[in-house]
């Protein structure tokens, strides 16, 4: 059966006025011999009476919208706390809903005030029809825990046995944990006890809430045991789990394992989510552990998953002190990451930004708006008048100053920080100092190292060689050796001074490069192949070559001689004078 739509009509109309007329009548019969099909009730026209007909039946028959039920949940949520008891039952009342105990377990769910929550409780409980069930029960027993009522929530724990109401797992170990909340250890592991005396089988929730008690107050062994338990039931761990587990092990020192229990769960085909990430990244920056906060890290970056705020600003704090690069912490967050202090989304300026100081106010105002010239002369009436500020926006200052090239600013907050004994991130200190590298200017630096000592940083062993090198090459010695003396011990080894025996050297006091390195000797450090390497090549364009004899007779090996002789001596000295020296070493030395 043909039937043609509208744009079939419109195609054959549009054949038919190109036809001429002598074929009209022919096509027509061709078109009518085809198969007919039953022609459609054509639609109802729609006209003015039935306009109004229309607006009529609206306006007799107007029917209430729907209300959902979670509407209506937080209709009740807001009279019980913005109410009343005695208004608030008035209006649940005259709602006209049919309660039920999931009606009554979501409302409880809402978490209303405690007191009403109770008084709502047992109003339910009066309602023709109605009678409490294990749900509903459980829920008033959390809330009498969250809130720290330990008693009221043991009543109604006890109703429930009383009334034979069920008891299962959740109520358990909701009672487990806010009793071990409460600091009564002993008393939630009664209650686990108890449960499977009464023929209760843990879930996962329960085993891992218990580990958790357990951990939590070193009962390290009593917990390795429920986890073998649990395994040995059938129970398969989940992400919560290994949450458990890889926190007691950060905490504990033992960040090898953690990785490998966040490796093998991933094996396992349990996925680590977003809040077992946080968790672990959190307890690595309270433990000050980068190596593993780095590998969840990654992980993060891979799977698309972030830190929350707070923690992501922890974790920069971390990170900052251990001197190591935020990088990867930045791609993870790239919301809360920003590059410039003008960024109205700063982290230092949004994370601080209730300050009940006036000056503090004025000068984050003045951040955002980078407005550093004025910074600068309040800052200056603040060392006049001795006010104190907090140490974040002193090293604000210093670092965006240092980011815009403008040591006299930063330096000025520096003093600031020095005359009011203020102690600063080690991050500023840095930030400091490199700029004034970069700028020549390198008389402050000793002050700087002196600051950084008192707040208890370390300048590091690299840092420390690297900024003595520096020096060396600026030809400043004495800047060189109070940074040198200011050191800690363990701090001084074969780099430091090799790095100092370089600035003598590079200055031209060669007695003093040789005492240093007889200091070295006396101390126990050895030198390395680059430190003689060093020493050898600048003595020898300084003294000549028969200097390095007394060099290579307390340091050198046999095998480094025979290759130091070819190398150094061999390309500057006659064959005779070669020869004369060769022979000295090998009397000296045995050969």
């Amino acid at each position: 059966m043909v039937h043609f739509s509208s744009i079939n009509r419109f195609i054959i109309k549009s054949i038919y006025s190109e036809l001429p007329l002598n074929y009209f009548s022919s096509f027509t019969k061709c078109i009518h011999s085809l198969p007919q099909s039953k022609p459609r009730k054509p639609l109802k026209q729609f006209t003015e009476n039935s306009r109004k007909a229309s607006k009529s039946m609206c306006k007799n028959g107007v029917e209430d919208p729907k209300v959902y039920m979670r509407n209506t949940i937080s209709n009740i949520y807001r009279i019980l706390k913005y109410s009343t008891w005695e208004t608030a039952k008035e209006h649940i009342s005259k709602l006209g809903i049919k309660w039920d105990s999931y009606t009554v377990n979501q409302v409880l769910k809402t978490h209303p005030p405690m007191e009403k929550a109770w008084l709502f409780f047992n109003w339910a409980s009066g309602l023709k029809g109605f009678k409490h069930d294990q749900f509903t029960y459980t829920t008033m027993l959390d809330i009498f825990g969250e809130a720290g009522r330990i008693s009221s929530m043991n009543y109604v724990f006890k109703q429930m046995q009383e009334k034979g109401i069920m008891i299962d797992a959740v109520t358990y170990t909701s009672l487990m944990h806010w009793v071990s909340r409460s600091g009564d250890v002993d008393g939630a592991v009664k209650i686990w006890n108890e449960m499977k005396e009464n023929g209760c089988y843990p879930t996962v929730v329960s085993y891992t809430a218990y580990m958790k008690v357990l951990f939590d107050n070193k009962r390290v062994k009593e917990a390795t045991d429920v986890y073998r338990e649990m395994l040995e039931s059938g129970i398969p761990p989940n992400c919560h789990t290994y949450t458990v587990l890889m926190e007691y092990l950060v905490l504990a020192g033992k960040y090898q394992e953690a990785l490998e229990i966040f490796s093998k769960m991933q094996e396992a085909g349990v996925q680590p989510d977003k809040a077992l990430c946080n968790v672990l990244v959190e307890r690595c920056c309270k433990a000050g552990e980068t190596n593993v906060m780095t590998q969840i890290l990654q992980y993060m970056k891979n799977n698309h998953l972030s830190l929350r705020y707070p923690i992501f600003m922890e974790a920069l704090r971390t990170l900052r002190i251990a001197g190591e690069s935020d990088t990867l912490l930045r791609l993870v967050n790239p919301h809360c990451a920003p590059e410039s202090i003008n960024n109205d989304d700063s982290p230092a300026i949004i994370a601080n930004a209730d300050d009940d100081s006036l000056e503090g106010g004025l000068l984050l105002i003045l951040l955002k708006k980078q407005n550093l010239v004025a910074i600068d002369h309040l800052l200056a009436g603040i060392i006049d008048k001795s006010i104190l500020l907090d140490s974040w926006i002193v090293a604000t200052i210093i670092e965006v100053n240092g980011r815009q090239c403008r040591p006299d600013s930063a330096l000025l907050a520096f003093e600031y920080s020095m005359r009011m004994g203020i102690d600063l991130e080690r991050t500023a200190y840095l930030a400091l100092i490199g700029m004034l590298i970069r700028s020549n200017t390198f008389v402050r630096i000793v002050d700087i190292i002196k600051g950084m000592t008192r707040a208890g940083h370390s300048l590091g062993l690299y840092l420390g060689s690297l900024l003595i090198y520096r020096l060396g090459s600026a030809r400043r010695p004495t800047c060189a050796a109070k940074i040198f003396n200011l050191l800690p011990d363990e701090q001084k080894c074969t780099a430091t001074y090799t790095a100092m025996i370089g600035v003598y050297f590079s200055a031209g006091s060669i007695d003093k490069a040789l005492k240093t390195y007889q200091t070295m000797k006396k101390k126990g450090i050895k030198s390395s192949l680059v430190f003689l390497w060093k020493k050898r090549y600048v003595t020898s364009s300084l003294l000549g070559v028969w200097h390095i004899d007394y060099l290579l007779w307390v340091t050198a090996s046999p095998a480094e001689c025979n290759f130091w002789l070819i190398r150094v001596l061999g390309s500057q000295c006659s064959s005779r004078k070669f020869r004369a020296y060769e022979h000295a070493w090998g009397n000296g030395r045995g050969q």
